[in-house]
């Protein structure tokens, strides 16, 4: 596996947790196995109830990585990866599972050792290795908290031109209409001003006003 793709996992236990819904999925040992996803790890065959307060003490923090980094503070976000991978260091392998070349010869790469003690230890390792390669490779400012409230989920920025604001093509579409519905109110009190012999309209309720926003773009969700 490319060490970068398990940024992913980091991305998967922030989001577990929705603090401004007051959402948690991550209430059980099923839900501990399913953030190793289809693999059947050993890591994941290690989890227990007791990885349920490990993790989500892990999941805060690094919430507040994804959180410093998308309030510019890159310096604090790093400090606080740092920590982590202190505390979960990883064994990286040289290994050449699953890739041959034409001749048949493994691919040599670098993979990370699945030999941590715990389900917790296992999983916070491999996130914050492929967290610190995608930040060191694409910058820190590509880690970035959804900006269509009240969703703060975490996601990874890979977009060309670091335009991404949004965690998926839902928060897009709905961060777009309100928007535009905002501006269709803004519009109508324009015209109620410059018109005081007109009723005002509200586009939220007005059946006349369409409430359907222009379309989420591919840069917003980051597609």
């Amino acid at each position: 596996m490319e060490l970068a793709l398990y940024a992913d996992f980091a991305v998967r236990l922030v989001n577990s947790e929705e603090p401004e819904r007051g959402t948690d999925t991550l209430v059980s040992v099923d839900a501990v196995r399913a953030l190793f996803g289809s693999s059947n790890s050993r890591g994941a065959q290690l989890a227990e109830p007791a990885d349920l307060p490990r993790l989500r003490s892990v999941r805060a923090r690094l919430r507040a990585v994804f959180e410093a980094a998308a309030a510019g503070d890159e310096v604090g976000g790093v400090d606080l990866l740092n920590a982590l991978m202190i505390e979960f260091p990883v064994s990286p392998l040289v290994s050449g599972h699953d890739y041959l070349d034409e001749s048949g010869r493994p691919r040599w790469h670098l993979h990370l050792a699945d030999n941590a003690p715990s389900a917790t230890a296992t999983f916070t390792a491999v996130a914050c290795m492929g967290l610190a390669i995608h930040l060191t490779e694409l910058g820190a400012d590509r880690l970035g908290i959804c900006q269509a409230a009240p969703c703060r989920n975490a996601y990874l920025d890979t977009s060309t031109n670091r335009s991404r604001r949004y965690c998926s093509d839902r928060c897009a579409t709905r961060a777009n209409v309100a928007a535009y519905r905002a501006r269709k109110r803004q519009e109508a009190a324009a015209a109620a001003a410059a018109n005081p012999t007109t009723p005002a309209t509200d586009p939220a309720i007005d059946p006349a006003v369409s409430p359907v926003a222009e379309p989420a773009t591919a840069q917003d969700a980051g597609a």
